[in-house]
């Protein structure tokens, strides 16, 4: 969802920094990006390794109240959708095509951001906090597959994290990749094609992102 249907990323990053300041040392950029995609709790222990902080008993989940209360406050300024998606989203909708939206983020986030991409273009969503292993475990994308009835590998994912691919790619899903690195076995993609794109499109995306790579 971040970064794929929302252009929330960069949000998520400053805020991130915030985290890590709090913990006494400022992620670099480098270590910053692998927060990307990741859960608060795998980006908790990003920020405490690289500050050398121990967190104290219950403090975990101070700071997650913390930072989903800061992103919260942040986005209720606005949330920026990734061109030509919310077009792509109706187009898909009305051919019957089920869309489900799974996400690190966690629910009491997410929610705001589903409802400003349109909640009714989606079968239904899984977040974080609702699994037992988040990205990059691919239960996420197992589980979504298992309610809309699918195989996974009948299943097309657009994610922008290593995080997020990783697990789509675990599940057996085929990955469009937003991304300049891609896993191997994931499909490169140029969100810009989301613009004016056409179910034909859709079905031209699916086929290459099945096609095994060199």
């Amino acid at each position: 969802m971040d970064g794929t249907l929302i252009n929330t990323e960069p949000v998520w990053a400053e805020t991130t920094f915030e985290l890590s300041e709090k913990l006494g040392r400022r992620l670099t950029p480098e270590e910053r990006k692998k927060t990307e995609g990741a859960s608060f709790a795998e980006s908790l222990r990003i920020c405490a390794r690289w500050a050398d902080y121990e967190l104290a008993p219950g403090e975990e989940d101070t700071l997650r109240e913390w930072m989903y209360a800061r992103m919260a406050e942040k986005l209720a300024h606005g949330i920026e959708l990734t061109p030509g998606i919310r077009p792509l989203l109706s187009l898909l909708e009305a051919t019957g095509v089920p869309m489900f939206v799974t996400t690190n983020t966690e629910r009491s986030l997410a929610d705001r951001c589903i409802d400003a991409i349109g909640r009714e273009f989606f079968t239904d969503s899984i977040t974080g906090d609702e699994v037992a292993a988040p990205k990059p475990a691919p239960d996420m994308y197992v589980e979504a597959a298992r309610r809309v009835g699918a195989d996974p590998a009948a299943c097309l994912v657009a994610e922008d994290s290593f995080t997020g691919m990783t697990a789509a790619a675990r599940a057996g899903c085929r990955v469009l990749g937003l991304a300049h690195e891609v896993p191997r076995g994931v499909y490169q993609f140029d969100p810009a094609r989301f613009v004016g794109a056409t179910v034909s499109d859709v079905s031209a995306w699916f086929a290459a992102a099945a096609r095994p790579l060199g």
